[in-house]
């Protein structure tokens, strides 16, 4: 964001990686013109509209329900907390000021515990 290189950088170069993987856009995308942005689109969807920002190639259809209308869908429980928790930290990771960012040690430990739960679903 025009400062010099810093770990709250990298953690904003983390978040917009982790923002361009699970929404399937780039930071450079057309639809992003004015003040919107990366982190402003997935902010306007997050958490309750997860399915209109997600990139459709991440969830196979058997983590998706269908709700009792027929008319939509819905994620597995397990699946949308874990994708909740993802975009949550690439979101953290790009909050404009620097210092609300998230740390290494702690989005590590994020992901960690995410990658349990996942696993611990699957099995269920």
């Amino acid at each position: 964001m025009g400062s010099g290189e810093s770990t709250c950088g990298d953690m904003y170069s983390f978040g917009i990686l982790m923002l361009e993987m699970l929404t399937g856009r780039r930071p450079t995308d057309e639809a992003f013109e004015d003040s919107q942005n990366l982190h402003n689109f997935v902010a306007n969807s997050f958490p309750y509209n997860l399915l209109k920002i997600l990139d459709p190639h991440l969830v196979s259809r058997d983590a998706k329900v269908e709700m009792q209308d027929g008319n939509s869908e819905n994620l597995i429980p397990c699946v949308e907390e874990c994708l909740v928790s993802l975009f949550r930290i690439g979101l953290i990771c790009t909050m404009e000021p620097p210092k609300e960012r998230m740390n290494i040690v702690d989005v590590t430990r994020e992901l960690c515990t995410i990658r349990k739960a996942f696993l611990a679903g699957e099995i269920n």
